[in-house]
Order: structure tokens, then sequence, then C-alpha cells
């Protein structure tokens, strides 16, 4: 079996596991120096500071109040209009049942909207651009 110039598994290299230090220092240091520069082309707002400390975790607060205000909005609707339904028909507690799933279930629909989970389930009107070539 061959000889290995590289570092096995051990982290050592050379035959028995000796290797240069210095001419591994200096690679190690290139390859470093080389990372930077790649990582300096590809993220250069960070390098600038342009990002603020702190503002994705802001983004973050706002999206998960946003999603939950629309998740227990759906949810008090729907026990609402159950309760109403249950006053006025006598129904008592069927109605508050039914549409306290029924919130639920818009309740999620709503989170998922917003997270972009889920598409709208609106009918697109075709406009003149949207058309076929063999539709005329």
């Amino acid at each position: 079996m061959a000889a290995s110039k590289g570092p096995d598994e051990t982290g050592k290299s050379g035959p028995d596991g000796q290797g240069s230090g210095a001419g591994r220092d200096d690679d190690l240091e290139r390859r470093r120096r080389d990372l930077e520069a790649s990582l300096a082309t590809r993220l250069p707002d960070r390098r600038q500071g342009k990002q603020g400390s702190g503002s994705g975790g802001v983004t973050g607060y706002g999206q998960a109040l946003k999603l939950s205000s629309e998740f227990i909005a759906g949810i008090a609707v729907g026990v609402g209009l159950g309760w109403i339904i249950d006053r006025m028909a006598g129904t008592s507690p069927w109605g508050l049942i039914i549409f306290l799933l029924l919130g639920f279930g818009a309740g999620v629909l709503n989170v998922l909207r917003s997270a972009g989970m889920v598409a709208d389930a609106g009918l697109k009107i075709p406009e003149k651009g949207d058309r076929k070539p063999d539709d005329e």
C-alpha cells in the first residue's frame, strides 16, 4: 500500500504520523485567507456593517406575532359565531363545538397562507398577455 501525503483520519500526515509542522501551518493559513476572501465577496453587507444588529431577531418576532395572532383570531371568530348560534337557536353546546373546530381549521389555513405554504384559492382571471397563441 502506498503512503499518502495528506493527513490521515487522525490528522497526522506523512509516514509514521510525523509531518512538517511549518508546511502544514502555512497551508492552513493560505486556505484560511482564501476562505475569508471568498466569504467577503459573498457577504459584503456583513463586512461593511450594513446589517443592523438584531434585525433578524426583530423580524422573526414580528412574523411570529403575526402568525400567532392570525391563528388566535380564527379560533376566536369560530367560538364567537358558535356561541351566538347556540344562544339564538338553543343548540348548546353543539354550535360552539362545531364552530370552534371550523375556526381552528380557518386559523391553520390563515397561518399556512401567511407563511407562503399554501396558495390562495381564488380563481385567476386570464389577462391578454396570459393567453396561449393557439387560443386565438
